[in-house]
């Protein structure tokens, strides 16, 4: 059993939480106003703040939305640097800038404590499945010592490298998952307008070599209209913000994300920014002032 912390409770961070408290390990996290029954109803330990946190356990989870909440949460009043000492590993599964990270990590390292930068890919169908995949950035020992609590939760599990590593991978993940969202919403929509039913339409295409998850997954979305957050056009703009600062930074032109960035734009400017990524392509069907499908 191992003490753990884990701050960031939300639609993805409460059933990966769970996956620890039910292999046995200890759980403590930051008390709110809303925290899921679940955790509430188990052994886990409610604490005042991310410092006790810290203090309580021996590894730290970070599950929270961009880079400042990350930042507010290891160094601000209270929070987990005031509460670390020696020994202690902090992992960032958040989806966060990979120049930032390293920064977050110096300062961690600092105190005498492991970092590892861990976001994963999987939605809030892999989280509460523990099959989500983890993209690990840090050093050899201290993915090792981590490595037994990942595969609680995912099961793709990489070592990619050192710190920032991790935030690279999981932004180009979301630019191949924006463009292939981008890319069935067009296929679906010009089906539709065309006549074809694209309920069938999508069957047939996943027997051939257009198949892929997205596909599989968003298209049924796009189709019957369930647009729930698994995970938010928000995030998933955040994540594409990320990539084009970060090509900007390195010198590489990134056309087709850049493009997927203004539809997600689009739909945050008509209020859909609170829906699942995949009603991206009601942007799409926006332009071309038809639905794929009633729903």
């Amino acid at each position: 059993m191992m003490k753990i912390g884990f701050i960031g409770l939300g639609i993805m961070g409460a059933p990966m939480a769970m996956h620890l408290v039910n292999a046995g390990h200890q759980l403590y996290y930051v008390k709110r106003s809303k925290v899921n029954a679940e955790i509430a109803a188990s052994n886990a330990v409610a604490c005042a703040s991310a410092r006790e946190v810290a203090q309580q356990a021996e590894v730290i989870i970070l599950m929270v939305p961009d880079t400042p909440d990350v930042q507010a949460v290891l160094f601000g009043e209270g929070g987990v640097a005031e509460g670390l000492s020696k020994g202690k590993t902090v992992i960032d599964m958040s989806s966060i800038s990979p120049i930032e990270t390293k920064a977050f990590a110096k300062k961690i390292a600092d105190l005498g404590c492991d970092y590892l930068d861990a976001p994963v890919s999987g939605g809030e169908v892999g989280a509460k499945a523990a099959s989500l995949t983890i993209m690990v950035g840090g050093t050899e020992e201290a993915f090792a010592k981590a490595k037994p609590l990942f595969e609680l939760m995912g099961k793709n599990i990489t070592h990619v490298g050192g710190v920032g590593d991790g935030q690279t991978t999981k932004v180009a993940n979301q630019i191949i998952v924006a463009l292939n969202i981008a890319a069935v919403g067009e296929a679906l929509l010009f089906a539709s307008k065309a006549g074809a039913d694209p309920a069938k339409v999508r069957q047939a295409l996943m027997g051939g070599f257009a198949s892929s998850r997205i596909l599989e997954v968003h298209g049924e979305r796009m189709i019957k209209r369930t647009f729930n957050p698994g995970f938010r056009i928000a995030l998933h703009q955040k994540d594409l913000a990320l990539a084009l600062s970060g090509a900007k930074a390195i010198g590489v032109a990134l056309p087709q994300t850049a493009s997927a960035a203004q539809l997600m734009g689009a739909c945050a400017a008509n209020g859909w920014d609170q829906l699942d990524h995949s009603a991206l392509v009601k942007a799409l069907e926006l332009m071309a002032s038809h639905e794929v499908a009633q729903g």
